[in-house]
This record gives structure tokens, C-alpha cells and sequence, in this order.
């Protein structure tokens, strides 16, 4: 979505990359090397369906490959074209920089509509686009390791898998060529809610600091905080759930494709999800107000805006208009660079998708790990685990008993604490871990440096400086 005046996506992160490197003094041919794009595929397959040779065009871009493989998702839009590729593989590099994954930077996209198209059309267009990139190492376990976007989800990542094993036989690592499977394709516990949760988890460490807190002209905790989501996606449907269910937050406005729904009481996102499920939108849900415009909903009274879909929503025509004092981005450029300028101006605190979508990709990760390793996570230490807690308790029984006091254990403090670890648990925990970790690598810039006066700058500060490193240790 690019209004007149303003740059595009890619541009938008190019401006956005060049404030961040004014700051550093990294080496003109340095700088250069990370800026660019270093390359990009282009495939024109046809398949036959309905009875004619159709024709489809993607692409998979390699931004970085200062670390291999490389990482990024696929996605399926008619909107996919090759700037929007490179620049979202660029921000896969600084995003995997950021939370310290093992990774350079990738991004694929087929041109396509998939509402067009039944599920088994859909899965011959993906296996012949998985084929043609496979074949040429641009899906493979150690070089490039792709995942789902917007458009893609379990299903066609089981596919893809499906069809590299197919042309790998002998390939034991087959199932880490792709991240977001199902759990019985070789997924991990976790995968599905990852970017949703990481954005949970983003907004609790953004709250643990009063300093920061304050910056965004508000107090306080989570809990009672107005927020408006912008896209009941995946991402956006779990982030909402998790903060209105575990946090205590308000989900006052959901915006959807066509129109909005507005309650100051609260939405119950999860009848909304239903209802959009069985109707195909929100404007016959009665447990709010209907807007039509749902644009304009971005523009209401909240404490945190959260928009969770495509990138540009947030550009100079509305900007001005925006009220929230707290933007956390859960899409990839949801806010362009001009828009950007005029936020922070008006001195708007904006958590930028470079680290607030980021649980994504470190699920990711840890899907990977699990593939090689062969083994779910928890399966060695689990029981091991919970034996060592039975001791404790048993010892403590046995001391209070002795002694004769009238005391005891209870049954569900017993429960929880002997419980051993499981995977989701485990993956949970290391994205929590994960996003903590970032979000103070970030505030450290932010705060520490006279010359960095917001999260974004500080995010590609700590993201160029890491990638920077990596270049010149490998002799560059």
C-alpha cells in the first residue's frame, strides 16, 4: 500500500537502514555489502489445472549470507512482487541479528491469490514451486530453510518438506529444510502461536520498565490497557488472546478487511475469530459496535495499536491522526518512513517489527534444532526432572511430619511444581528468554546513546553492528 509522496517498502527500509548506519562509521564498502541484496530468483512455472497450462511467477531472495543457512518465510499474494521480496529479506537479516539466531536473511513469494484455488490445486502449484527452488539449493536444510507468511501455514510447509524428501531420498536432515510444519510432519509445540506470542512477550519486557513505560506517556502494568488490533490473523488473533486473557489488556477495536469492530468493554476475540470463521467477515458480530471504515478505527483512543498485517497501513495520509501513544509492530512495515518521522516527532514510542515479530523466526529456530538433533525437546530430561522435585517434597513431608507441626503441602502446589518441562513449556520459555534478551540490547542503545532517540534505530544499530562482525571475522 504506497500512497503518492512517500517511498516504497524497500525504500522505506533503505531510509530506515541509512539513519541507523550514519551513527556507526562502518567502512563504505562494509556498509555496502550489508545494505545490498545478494541475490535474487526468479521462477515462471506452469501447471496444468482445470483443464489449461497456468503460469505462476516467484521468488526467493537471499539477502545475507553472513551466516548460513539462511532464513525466511514464504508467502502467497497477488501484491508479491520482487522489491517487497529483497526488502522483506533484508529485514530477516537485522530481525535474526537482533534476537541472535543462527541465521542470514531470506524471503520468498509466489504471485498468487490462494482463495483462487482448491486445496489440491494449491498443493500441485506449491510442490512445482517448491521443485523449482529445491533444485537449486534454494531449499535445503543447511544452505536455505523457509518457513510460512502471510497466505502459507502448516499445510503447505508439509508439503514443501513433502517434496525435498521426495527429491532427497537420502537426505537425513530432509525435515529441517522447512520450519512451521505440523507437529506430525516434524513441527515443534509452540510453532503456530510463535509471532503472536513473541509479541506478548515484547510488551511484558516493555512494561517492566518504568523508564519506558513513562516514555510512551503511560503507567502502570499491562493489565486494564486499551488495545487496538489491527488484523485478526494468526498473528494477530493470538497476540490479542494472550494479552486480553493472560494480561488483563482490553481489546477495544479489531479491524478487519471488511470494517471494524469497536467495544470499550472489551472484545471477546475469540467469538470474533469464530464469527469471521463462519461468515467471512465482522460486520454481523453483535458483541460490538460495527465500523465500516475500519481504517478510521486506527485512528481511535487507545493506549496500544497493534497492526498485525500488511505492511503501509500506517503512512502519511493517517499518521497525524494517530493517537495511540504505544505501536507495537507485529507486521513486517506496517508504519512507512514517513510516517515513521511524524510518530516520532509527536513523540509516539513505536516497537519496531524488526524485534516484535521476531518470535516467528526463533520458534523457527528451534524447529530446526529439534529436526537435526532428531529428538522433541524434553524427551531426556523431562521425568529426570520431575524425580528430583519428588525428592524435595518428599523430604520436606517427611521434616514436617517429624516435627509434628500441622503442616503440608498442597495438592496443586504439588502438581505444578513436580511437573517436568514439556516442549511447548521449553519453547515458551526460550522465547520469553529470547525476546527479554533483544529488548535490552535495544533499551541500552536507546538509553545510553545522546544520538539514538528510538527503539528503531537502536534495533538496526545492534542488528548492522552483529552482521558487521560477522563479515569481518570471516576475513571481509
Amino acid at each position: 500500500m504506497q500512497n503518492q509522496g512517500e517511498p516504497t517498502f524497500r525504500q522505506s527500509v533503505d531510509i530506515m537502514f541509512n539513519r541507523a548506519v550514519k551513527l556507526m562509521g562502518l567502512p563504505p564498502g562494509l556498509e555496502q555489502k550489508i545494505r545490498v541484496c545478494n541475490a535474487t530468483y526468479t521462477v515462471r512455472f506452469g501447471v496444468r489445472l482445470r483443464g489449461d497450462i497456468h503460469t505462476f511467477v516467484g521468488y526467493r531472495s537471499v539477502h545475507s549470507e553472513h551466516m548460513e543457512p539462511v532464513k525466511g518465510g514464504i508467502r502467497y499474494a497477488m501484491s508479491v512482487n520482487q522489491d517487497e521480496v529483497e526488502a522483506l529479506a533484508a529485514l530477516m537479516t537485522y530481525k535474526c541479528a537482533l534476537v541472535e539466531t543462527p541465521f542470514g536473511g531470506s524471503k520468498g513469494g509466489l504471485c498468487i491469490d490462494p482463495r483462487e484455488w482448491n486445496e489440491h490445486e494449491l498443493e500441485l502449484i506449491t510442490r512445482r514451486f517448491a521443485y523449482e527452488l529445491a533444485k537449486r539449493d534454494l531449499i535445503n536444510p543447511a544452505q536455505n530453510v523457509p518457513a510460512p507468511d502471510m497466505g502459507t501455514g502448516e499445510r503447505e510447509m508439509a508439503w514443501i518438506a513433502d517434496q525435498y524428501r521426495r527429491m532427497n531420498t537420502t537426505d537425513i536432515n530432509a525435515a529441517a529444510c522447512v520450519t512451521g510444519k505440523p507437529l506430525n510432519a516434524g513441527g515443534i509445540a509452540g510453532r503456530v502461536e510463535a509471532t503472536g506470542r513473541g509479541v506478548q512477550y515484547a510488551l511484558r519486557e516493555f512494561f517492566r520498565h518504568p523508564e519506558d513505560v513513562a516514555a510512551a506517556k503511560m503507567e502502570g502494568k499491562l493489565d486494564g490497557k486499551r488495545v487496538i488490533v489491527q488484523g485478526l490473523g494468526n498473528v494477530g488473533y493470538h497476540a490479542a488472546a494472550f494479552l486480553s486473557q493472560e494480561d488483563g489488556a482490553l481489546i477495544t477495536g479489531v479491524i478487519e478487511r471488511d470494517g471494524a469492530i469497536v467495544n470499550p468493554k472489551g472484545i471477546d476475540v475469540d467469538a470474533l475469530r469464530d464469527h469471521i470463521a463462519e461468515h467471512g467477515g465482522v460486520a454481523s458480530f453483535t458483541g460490538g459496535a460495527y465500523v465500516k471504515d475500519g481504517a478510521k478505527v486506527l485512528e481511535e483512543e487507545c493506549d496500544i495499536l497493534i497492526p498485525a498485517a500488511l505492511e503501509g497501513v500506517i503512512n502519511l495520509t493517517n499518521a497525524g491522526n494517530i493517537k495511540a501513544p504505544l505501536i507495537i509492530e507485529a507486521a513486517n512495515g506496517p508504519i512507512t518512513s514517513g510516517a515513521d518521522e511524524i510518530l516520532r516527532k509527536r513523540g509516539t514510542v513505536i516497537i519496531p517489527d524488526m524485534y516484535a515479530n521476531a518470535g516467528g523466526v526463533t520458534v523457527s529456530y528451534f524447529e530446526w534444532v529439534k529436526n537435526l538433533s532428531h529428538i522433541r525437546f524434553g524427551r531426556l530430561q523431562r521425568r529426570q526432572e520431575e524425580a528430583r522435585h519428588q525428592l524435595l517434597v518428599d523430604e520436606i513431608e517427611r521434616i514436617a511430619a517429624a516435627g509434628g507441626d500441622n503442616f503440608g503441602l498442597s495438592a496443586h502446589f504439588k502438581r505444578d511444581y513436580l511437573r517436568g518441562a514439556g516442549e511447548l513449556e521449553l519453547v515458551r520459555s526460550g522465547l520469553d528468554d529470547t525476546m527479554r534478551a533483544a529488548y535490552n540490547s535495544m533499551r541500552e542503545v536507546w538509553h545510553e546513546r545522546e544520538d539514538v532517540h528510538d527503539l528503531r534505530v537502536a534495533a538496526y544499530l545492534v542488528s548492522i553492528d552483529r552482521v558487521a562482525k560477522s563479515y569481518t571475522s570471516k576475513g571481509l
